[in-house]
């Protein structure tokens, strides 16, 4: 293949888009590979095809070698299925619904799940047809309410799923692990640095979940690592150590004092030391228990109900992690008091919550026997030596704290949690029987009785990738695309007109006849600083400058991702570049 930039579809930018909010997004942007077309959509132009293709056959060619089987479903679909399986409302507005001219409804589909399941079911009736693995790759549609960063969180996205389908967990967790190697393996060839992560499975269900992360400080997605052993989990699924629980009896009895414009907790601990309230001092926000009041939305619900969250008072609700519990429920923060008199703002505890059915859910460190310093539920009082098990009884523990640097690893006695950003590139479900139990996609057992298949699902996001990958691989001067998923393998720079030019476009000629993809900046009308410009902003990563030595029978050879030169006679880089582009396509990893 032979590209000639005098004659592509390619316009660089020497400043930066002023909408452009993180590397990958500016970059390709000012590199020519995408252009926006509408909020959360982009258009593709050719060096970003190229990409968004080289990525996409390297996710094909490991969904195959594992026995996947392709298949591509409408996007454009009836919207009974998911109304079936409950996603209708559970995704909510993220869902892009639309009538045809009989009114019937219909979604662009932001997954597929529901139309596997009623395929297989279609298909199979026979436990010798199992176990069977789908995947398609295909354009997904999320209407998001704040898409952003370029082709990272667009409205249209090309995503590659799979859909293992086995007749019992053991059959699940095979595929599962499959799957699970299989990602690594895509993501080494796309020269990716991936963390795998315990998560939350959301709107898919099911139960073990883990999400690939690529490590990048712009990602959206904040997770912990241990710094003394390999646990790592999304902050959304990271489980609480709780403290040893106690007598409740063992404590004094509660006592209310007046605590006078105390409504916040850093007011709060500063006149309890100052008065040593409850016979102490030494206090601090940790002693204290917050409550704070949120409404949950049900899908479909009209009304809200409200809930109350018990939490040490040196921590904030993390409202993501609220939602991943309580999913598919919408979580808000409280803020009709007049409405509930009941509740005191300010000065809230627990002791009254069951009084007016109320639900409460605390942290997992409020455990039985556990002693707070708390609202009294009177304004201007609180009170000492309020016991978890005596003077409250929660509803229940939910994970809603905040997840900070040093907190203890759930997974070892030693190691504390670091916090790390990335972006999500793959996730893996086992989803159990949710779609398959929506739908009675039954088959005959080996003993003629009807066995339920179990799913699992895979997702890989195609598009986003490309972003990732261009996070990762960058510099200063532009782009720095690893051999594997460069839009080509050479740049040919011609550095002036006449034999120069003539010489760059019969060298491309040349390696494009052994395979090489080739670049070819013949452009007459630009300088060779903008040739050079160009080609580091564009980011392949070799450049071969035909210049003034060419003459002698040399041209200059520059790696793009270490800066080395290094000249060349003309026959000696054409065989290099062969010997190394054909390395580079045999290697899987």
């Amino acid at each position: 293949m032979l590209l000639r930039m005098s004659t592509l579809l390619l316009r660089t930018l020497r400043e930066d888009p002023a909408d452009a909010e993180v590397p990958s997004h500016r970059l390709l942007l000012r590199a020519g590979y995408v252009r926006r077309a509408a909020p959360g959509g982009y258009t593709w132009l050719p060096l970003g095809k190229l990409v968004l293709d080289r990525i996409t056959a390297i996710v094909r060619d490991e969904m195959t070698a594992i026995g996947d089987q392709e298949v591509h479903f409408p996007a454009l679909l009836p919207a009974e299925p998911y109304r079936t399986s409950g996603r209708w409302t559970e995704y909510g507005d993220l869902l892009f619904t639309l009538a045809d001219r009989k009114g019937a409804e219909h979604l662009l589909a932001p997954t597929h799940e529901e139309m596997a399941a009623l395929l297989v079911k279609d298909l199979f009736t026979s436990y010798r047809d199992f176990p069977v693995t789908l995947f398609q790759i295909q354009t997904k549609f999320r209407d998001e309410a704040r898409p952003r960063a370029g082709v990272l969180r667009g409205r249209e996205f090309l995503m590659k799923d799979a859909y293992s389908f086995d007749l019992d967990p053991a059959g699940l967790q095979a595929a599962y692990d499959r799957h699970r190697e299989a990602y690594r393996r895509v993501f080494a060839r796309l020269g990716l640095d991936v963390t795998v992560v315990a998560a939350t499975s959301g709107a898919m269900g099911g139960s073990a979940s883990e999400e690939f992360l690529a490590a990048t400080p712009v990602g959206e997605d904040t997770y912990v690592g241990c710094t003394a052993c390999d646990y790592a989990a999304n902050t959304e699924a990271v489980v609480t150590r709780a403290p040893a629980a106690g007598d409740p009896d063992a404590h004094r009895a509660a006592e209310v004092h007046d605590t006078p414009e105390t409504p916040t907790i850093a007011s709060l601990v500063d006149l309890a030391n100052t008065r040593a309230l409850g016979g102490r001092t030494g206090w601090t926000a940790a002693d204290t228990l917050k409550n704070v009041v949120l409404t949950v939305r049900r899908p479909g619900a009209e009304e809200a109900e409200l809930l109350v969250v018990g939490l040490p008072g040196d921590r904030d609700v993390d409202l993501k992690r609220v939602e991943a519990v309580l999913h598919p429920a919408t979580v808000a923060v409280f803020d009709d008091w007049s409405a509930h008199p009941e509740l005191v703002r300010g000065y809230l505890g627990p002791q009254i919550l069951a009084k007016h059915g109320i639900r409460y859910l605390v942290d997992p460190r409020v455990v039985t026997g556990s002693t707070w310093l708390t609202g009294a539920n009177e304004p201007g009082r609180h009170a000492t030596d309020v016991v978890c098990g005596r003077d409250f009884v929660a509803d229940g523990t939910i994970e809603a704290a905040e997840v900070r640097p040093g907190d203890p690893c759930p997974a070892c006695p030693d190691g504390e949690l670091t916090m790390r950003r990335g972006i999500e590139v793959g996730h893996i479900f086992q989803l159990g029987r949710r779609f398959t139990d929506a739908f009675a996609v039954d088959v005959l057992g080996p003993d003629g009785k009807p066995v339920r298949p179990t799913m699992g699902c895979y997702g890989i996001g195609v598009s986003r990738a490309v972003a990732a990958v261009a996070e990762q691989h960058h510099d200063d001067r532009g782009l720095v695309w690893p051999a594997a998923v460069a839009p080509c393998d050479v740049h040919l720079v011609a550095a002036g007109k006449g034999p120069q030019l003539d010489a760059a476009l019969d060298l491309g000629g040349r390696l494009a006849a052994d395979g090489l993809r080739v670049l070819v900046d013949d452009r007459t009308h630009v300088s060779a600083g903008v040739k050079f410009t160009d080609a580091e902003l564009i980011g392949i990563p070799r450049a071969v400058v035909v210049g003034r030595r060419l003459a002698d029978g040399y041209v200059e050879l520059r790696d793009r991702a270490t800066g080395e030169r290094t000249e060349m006679p003309v026959e000696g880089l054409v065989e290099r570049l062969r010997d190394e582009v054909g390395a580079t396509r045999r290697d899987r990893v």
